[in-house]
């Protein structure tokens, strides 16, 4: 095997050892591993061999020993201190504690803050196939919708969950327009739609989608923008915490009835105008979301 370290264009990830999808699932399918992976994220330590048999509660050492070695390489790994989670391991019990893996509740749809951009109806928040939402309950336009994990439902109000789906969204939409996938990581490639010729409302969308694993991400050009330095200080000045504004409450960032497409082919060159009170934010923006000029203007 060459010494030689790996040029800029291969890959860094060369596992010769790496568990084939198949069994890795069927070495995590097993309870007592299971049982270990839940007592070492209860432990939330480092932790020794006995400590982690003490909290399964299994007796037989050596069957003990034995799927601990199971789990070893690919899913924890021993240190000086140890017993410690590998990204894998804690991603199984991250996916059981968020319920993905063994829940699939309902909620019936309930009234959320905001009004329908197109007819002023109510808005309402659904959730369906672990994905919650907002949309109008006169006409059913979509005010925005994101994936939401099982266990984010349990032990919150209605208020507090609302608040947390907030954040979530912001959350993907921004970690996505940086290049890093939601799902795994990967890398996550951003381009602008002319979706005119559709069915769509809009005219402009931005779409994600990882090359690793295509998860994809569509949203709005302001959705991404949502925690610009520049949008946050124009709220700010008017004495409003963005961050505490539910996204889909802001026209700009739910559609794009606030943006001007100026060239719609390479390169791509649009207008996005935030009114606020008595003036209004107007970002001059290229194909990639960066802002090329802002500009504070009155109304």
């Amino acid at each position: 095997m060459s010494d030689a370290p790996p040029s800029d264009t291969e890959s860094l990830l060369a596992c010769e050892e790496c568990l084939a999808p198949s069994e890795a699932f069927a070495v995590v399918g097993n309870e007592t591993r299971l049982s270990i992976l839940e007592a070492l994220w209860t432990l939330d330590r480092p932790a020794a061999f006995s400590d982690i048999r003490r909290e399964v509660g299994m007796s037989d050492s050596a069957q003990f020993n034995y799927h601990l070695s199971k789990l070893r390489g690919q899913f924890i790994h021993k240190t000086d201190d140890g017993y410690e989670f590998r990204a894998a391991g804690r991603s199984v019990i991250a996916a059981v504690l968020s319920g993905t893996l063994n829940q699939d509740p309902s909620l019936e749809p309930f009234t959320v803050a905001g009004s329908c951009l197109s007819c002023d109806g109510p808005l309402e928040a659904v959730y369906e196939d672990e994905r919650i939402e907002i949309r109008c309950r006169d006409c059913e336009r979509s005010h925005g919708g994101y994936a939401f994990p099982p266990g984010g439902i349990e032990d919150r109000t209605r208020e507090e969950l609302m608040a947390a789906f907030n954040q979530r969204a912001r959350h993907l939409s921004c970690l996505s327009a940086d290049g890093v996938c939601p799902d795994c990581s990967g890398r996550m490639e951003t381009h602008l739609a002319d979706v005119r010729d559709t069915d769509d409302p809009e005219r402009v969308r931005v779409e994600h989608e990882c090359q690793r694993c295509h998860h994809s991400i569509r949203s709005s050009v302001g959705l991404v923008l949502l925690d610009d330095a520049r949008i946050v200080s124009f709220y700010q000045d008017h004495d409003i915490d963005l961050n505490s504004v539910p996204f889909w409450t802001l026209d700009w960032c739910v559609s794009d009835r606030h943006t001007t497409v100026e060239r719609s082919s390479d390169p791509w060159r649009l207008t996005l105008s935030i009114p606020l009170d008595d003036e209004q934010l107007v970002l001059d923006l290229d194909g990639d979301l960066s802002v090329l000029a802002a500009e504070r203007r009155p109304v």
